[in-house]
């Protein structure tokens, strides 16, 4: 459940910080008080998507964290597998909002993503707001909530598993079947893109091995003729002697006076050890030249492989690796086509077995969700009696039509306003207070269905009033000893049932608007009630009025 909200620079709250009790949490205010912010607050904190206006003027963001208690055991798993501990079952959600847009979200102090935030919002919360009412006011959306109702979530992923297979081999034989002359071009494409690459036997990457070998033979030449030049500075030719034999003859004729004049001894010696060096200079380069030379006939199957190469990269706009992969699906599809006449007759049989399947697991889905229909309806009703609208009759229409990812139906809630009416669309029909009663009996009868700890009701008392609004109030509290709720209201009939009534005022303080909540105690709840009854001048008898209300509702 929903322990506790604290709201930072959030509109015209400043700061806030909101506990919430087990049973029904009631929210009252003047109208403008800011009720609607804190269901801002609780969709942000919740991963909704929300504007950066919702931050306080003059401020740099907001910040919103909400703690839960005793979460459910998936809302636990699904932290665990994004690496979230959760000890003790608590959990505590933050996010902040900044005032240029951006936002930083957090679970259990540790940072996470809006995605995963809006995940596990809906496995803890379900807001039910004024434009909730919609659903009902469109049929595509009926479905879904008859098979929640029906808790009919196995079958339908049977199903859709089965549909999916029967897709996917459609899709194959359609693929198998293109016309004869479609099929007589491609084969001969794809017969062309074998020949031209499969010859060629390319290795990956072979291109840019190609490449490298070819630039080296190009530049093997210009390379052997500096180590030529080099090699003959160092040891010299017929006409003229190198650089070793220089120094040779410098070592001899030095060699005669190092006995007379001693400082040329060690000048010989580094000359001969420079000869030594230069010598074995010269005989690394001539080893490296012979290296270079190129044979001409390995040079030219070099050059005509690598324009073989080249010609097709061009032809089919790809490198290598692409010839490759493109040559090995184009024989994997010649295959599929030269052989496709026995294939398609085969997988034709196969579609028609597993239509058959995917046939009967519809027509059983539809059978289920007939069942349940019934029962939706008579619950529903039920529902609706109590709501101060026995005349209200709820039917399911079901229409059969082609198969479809969701079965075979269509599937629109009816309504009939008074007795012995057809039923009709409940857009026709429902007006907003009727909507109102009808969504919160769809809320009631699915509630038992799901495992949604926290119900949170924004205005459901629109448009109602008197005894019916007072079955609204009766209701939500029935609600509240299977789940926890959080109900926004004007209405006095409403909140009365609060087990945790909260009060949200406007004051200016500074010359700005501040927004307080705060929970009231005994008398805070009637002298409240008591201003909800009787406006601004509350009389000794209203506040009588008020604490019977009150006490009323206890029983």
């Amino acid at each position: 459940m929903l322990r506790e909200l604290y709201i930072e620079n959030l509109a015209v709250i400043e700061k806030a910080s909101i506990g919430f009790a087990e049973g029904m949490n009631v929210f009252t205010g003047e109208t403008g008080a800011g009720k609607s912010i804190l269901i801002n607050g609780i969709n942000a904190v919740l991963g909704q998507r929300i504007s950066k206006d919702i931050v306080r003027s003059g401020c740099k963001k907001a910040i919103i964290s909400a703690v839960f208690d005793d979460i459910p055991d998936e809302t636990g798993e699904l932290l665990s597998q994004n690496g979230i501990e959760c000890e003790g079952g608590q959990l505590i959600v933050s996010r902040e909002i900044s005032s240029d847009g951006g936002s930083v979200a957090r679970i259990n102090s540790r940072p996470a993503n809006v995605s995963l935030l809006k995940q596990i919002g809906e496995q803890l919360v379900n807001i039910h707001g004024q434009h909730d009412n919609q659903i009902l006011l469109s049929p595509e959306k009926h479905l879904a909530i008859l098979d929640a109702y029906g808790e009919l979530d196995s079958m339908i992923v049977d199903y859709r598993s089965s549909f999916k297979q029967l897709q996917e081999l459609s899709r194959k034989i359609k693929q198998l079947s293109l016309d004869e002359s479609n099929r007589a071009n491609r084969i001969s494409y794809l017969s062309q893109v074998i020949n031209d690459i499969k010859p060629l036997e390319l290795l990956p990457d072979e291109d840019d091995i190609i490449e490298k070998k070819f630039m080296f033979a190009e530049n093997s030449l210009a390379l052997s003729t500096a180590l030529s030049a080099a090699t003959q500075s160092l040891y010299g030719d017929e006409e003229a002697g190198g650089a070793s034999l220089t120094i040779s003859d410098s070592v001899s004729q030095l060699s005669e006076y190092k006995e007379e004049f001693s400082d040329l001894e060690p000048i010989v010696d580094r000359l001969s050890s420079l000869k030594i060096e230069l010598d074995d200079i010269a005989t690394e380069l001539i080893r490296l030249s012979g290296s270079l030379e190129i044979n001409p006939q390995t040079y030219a199957q070099l050059s005509s492989r690598r324009d073989d190469i080249l010609i097709l990269k061009r032809k089919y706009n790809t490198d290598v690796n692409g010839l490759i992969k493109l040559c090995e699906e184009s024989g994997d599809e010649l295959l599929s086509l030269t052989s496709s006449d026995s294939s398609v007759e085969q997988l034709s049989k196969d579609r028609q077995e597993l239509l058959k399947i995917v046939s009967q697991k519809a027509y059983a889905l539809s059978d289920a969700r007939k069942k349940a229909g019934e029962r939706f309806c008579k619950e529903v009703a039920s529902e609706l009696s109590f709501l101060s609208m026995p005349n209200v009759s709820i039917a399911v229409s079901q229409e059969k039509g082609k198969l479809t990812v969701n079965g075979l139906d269509s599937i629109e809630f009816l309504i009939s306003a008074n007795l012995g009416e057809a039923p009709k669309p409940i857009a026709k029909i429902a007006s907003g207070g009727e909507l109102s009663r009808i969504m919160l009996a769809l809320k009631n009868v699915i509630a038992h269905r799901d495992n949604i700890p926290t119900l949170i009701f924004d205005e459901i008392d629109t448009g109602v009033s008197g005894v019916a609004a007072q079955k609204i109030g009766i209701k939500l509290k029935q609600i509240s000893k299977l789940r926890q709720v959080l109900c926004v209201t004007h209405l006095s009939q409403l909140a009365v049932f609060a087990d945790n009534h909260l009060l949200i005022e406007k004051t200016t303080r500074d010359d700005r608007t501040v927004t307080q909540v705060k929970s009231l105690d005994e008398n805070g709840r009637i002298n409240e009630i008591a201003r909800i009854l009787g406006g601004e001048n509350i009389s000794e008898t209203t506040l009588k009025n008020a604490a019977e209300l009150i006490e009323k509702a206890r029983s």
